[in-house]
C-alpha cells in the first residue's frame, strides 16, 4: 500500500510512505503461482541443486512450501527465536549438515531478520546457497549487510519497480516520486 500523505509506522519506529504486506499474495491463486514459479525459475537458474528450501518465519513459510513443492524438495523454515519449549528448535524440519541450502523471504528491509536465519542456518552445518525474496526496498544497509554475509540474493520486485509501476497506473503522481525517493534515502528520519 502506498499512503504517501498519511505515512505507516514500522514497528522499528520508522515513518514510511509504504507498507508492503505480501501475505495478501497468498489470497490470490494467479499471483500465487506466478510467484512460486518465478521464484522456481530463480533458483534453478542462480542456486542449481539445492537439497533444501528454507522459508523464514512468519511471512515466507507459506512461500517456502509452495516454492519446495515445485522443486520437488524438501521445506523447513526458521525462527525468529527458538521455541523455548520442547526441543527448543529455531529451524524447524529436518535438516543435515553439509545439505545445501536455498532461502526464501518476503520482504528485505534493512536484511537483518533474514540475515539471522542464514546464521542459524549456516550453525546447523549447512551450505546456504542464497536468498530469494518477493520485494527489497534496496536500502544500502541491506546491501552492506549481505555483501559481508556472503549472502547473494535475488528478488522478484524491488523499491523502484514498485515506483514505476505506482506512476503509470495512476497510484502517485509525479510530484509525489521525488518524495519517495527521499524517503528511501534515509528512511530513519524521514518525516520526523
Amino acid at each position: 500500500m502506498l499512503e504517501p500523505t498519511s505515512p505507516f509506522t514500522w514497528a522499528s519506529g520508522w515513518h514510511s510512505p509504504i507498507y508492503c504486506d505480501n501475505r495478501i499474495t497468498l489470497s490470490y491463486p494467479e499471483v500465487r503461482d506466478y510467484m512460486k514459479q518465478a521464484f522456481a525459475e530463480v533458483i534453478q537458474a542462480q542456486f542449481p541443486n539445492p537439497d533444501v528450501i528454507a522459508g523464514v518465519a512468519t511471512g515466507a513459510i507459506a512461500q517456502g512450501a509452495l516454492v519446495a513443492d515445485v522443486l520437488d524438495l524438501p521445506m523447513v523454515y526458521v525462527r525468529a527465536s527458538a521455541k523455548g519449549h520442547g526441543r527448543n528448535n529455531l529451524v524447524e524440519g529436518r535438516i543435515s549438515p553439509g545439505q545445501k541450502v536455498v532461502v526464501v523471504e518476503d520482504l528485505i528491509s534493512t536484511g537483518g531478520s533474514s540475515l539471522k536465519a542464514v546464521e542459524a542456518l549456516r550453525e546447523s552445518g549447512t551450505e546456504v546457497m542464497g536468498m530469494v525474496a518477493i520485494f527489497s526496498y534496496g536500502f544500502q544497509v541491506a546491501e552492506d549487510n549481505f555483501k559481508k554475509a556472503g549472502i547473494e540474493l535475488f528478488t522478484l520486485s524491488d523499491y523502484h519497480t514498485l515506483i514505476e509501476v505506482a506512476l503509470e497506473s495512476g497510484d502517485i503522481q509525479e510530484e509525489q516520486v521525488e518524495m519517495l525517493q527521499q524517503w528511501r534515502k534515509d528512511p530513519s528520519t524521514w518525516n520526523k
